[in-house]
């Protein structure tokens, strides 16, 4: 059984209807995208401190199968809230790089 179209899917005729078309994409406005990030990393603070709390505490615990598996869940807490303060940074500094190298050329 075939279904019959009337229109090539490979070859579309219609362009104009692209998803990456530049003239869509509109401007992001700096102080949002600093606020967005500053955000995600006092967030990510938050968790740090108190994955650094749990995981001191996770010393104190007598069981060992306790002390395990809040070993591992505080470690992975910390690594996720380093990864959540260093995404930011990341992306302040290419966001101020690409300034001083735009003002450079003009």
């Amino acid at each position: 059984m075939t279904i019959e179209t009337d229109r090539d899917i490979y070859n579309p005729k219609d362009m104009s209807i692209c998803s990456n078309d530049l003239r869509k994409i509109r401007a992001v406005d700096p102080c949002l995208t600093l606020g967005k990030n500053l955000l995600i990393a006092l967030f990510a603070l938050f968790f740090l401190v108190f994955g650094i709390e749990a995981l001191v505490g996770s010393f104190l615990l007598k069981n060992p199968l306790e002390f395990i598996m809040y070993f591992f869940s505080a470690s992975f807490m910390v690594l996720v809230s380093l990864v959540g303060i260093l995404y930011p940074v990341l992306k302040i500094h290419a966001l101020y790089k690409t300034r001083k190298h735009s003002n450079d050329s003009t």
